[in-house]
């Protein structure tokens, strides 16, 4: 159920942002697909990498390097590029694999389906907004096949600066031809998408699909809580009503 909380100077809106993982598809287990995959490529094209380290340590490992290089953070594919060229290295394979080894997990990566009641949605949304993504994440439109729906996607490892910084909030706004107050930022993420899209002066939804309360204990206030898509759809429509 939606929970709204519209402010007094609230506007009409005139675009809407997405993120990306977790929002339009499920990422958890595509990625853990995805790096299953990888490991068997692994075993096939360079043996010595997967017979010396299991997923679970590649995994450790891309850890312990964001732990020392938190600024890595902003570009999840050359950290895990980053942690592979480091095992190929210690395995003593030639890194002249890792390049096809990331090919081979992005593909894989990229391999997602979006909630039932995203597609729809968009198509619905369109017809009335400006639709764009902002993302952290390494998510590609193409591949995946929804680019033809947004006008603006900006990533954080090209824009170079990631959420929650209200930069790249500002400029996606930018690029679409609209004010802060014009947009709406819908995303899974308290901090990185509704504080980060709030402390840029975008209207922040949070799409809470599994439920529960911790907007409470992270003392969060979005400006509507959604429980589906849909909600987002209905909660975005009663704003064009105002």
């Amino acid at each position: 159920m939606s929970t709204t909380a519209v402010p007094p100077a609230a506007v009409r809106p005139l675009a809407v942002l997405f993120d990306l993982d977790d929002t339009l598809w499920p990422i958890g287990p595509v990625i853990a697909r995805a790096e299953l995959t990888l490991h068997a490529w692994l075993g096939q094209h360079a043996p010595k990498v997967a017979q010396r380290f299991s997923i679970e340590q590649l995994r450790e490992r891309r850890m312990e390097l964001l732990r020392r290089q938190p600024e890595l953070a902003i570009d999840l594919s050359a950290v895990r590029r980053a942690g592979l060229l480091a095992a190929f290295a210690e395995a003593g394979e030639d890194a002249l694999h890792v390049e096809a080894a990331m090919r081979h997990f992005l593909a894989a990566r990229n391999d997602v389906v979006p909630y039932d009641d995203v597609l729809p949605g968009l198509l619905r949304l369109k017809q009335k907004l400006r639709l764009g993504t902002i993302s952290n994440g390494n998510g590609d439109l193409a591949a995946i096949g929804l680019d033809q729906h947004f006008e603006v996607s900006l990533a954080a490892c090209h824009f170079g600066r990631g959420k929650p910084d209200p930069a790249i909030f500002l400029a996606a706004c930018a690029a679409l031809g609209v004010a802060p107050r014009q947009a709406v930022y819908v995303g899974d993420d308290l901090r990185l998408d509704v504080v980060g899209a709030q402390g840029a002066g975008l209207r922040a939804v949070w799409l809470n699909r599994h439920g529960g309360d911790a907007h409470l204990a992270a003392g969060v206030a979005p400006d509507a809580i959604c429980s589906s898509f849909d909600e987002v759809r209905h909660w975005i429509e009663r704003q064009l009503e105002e």
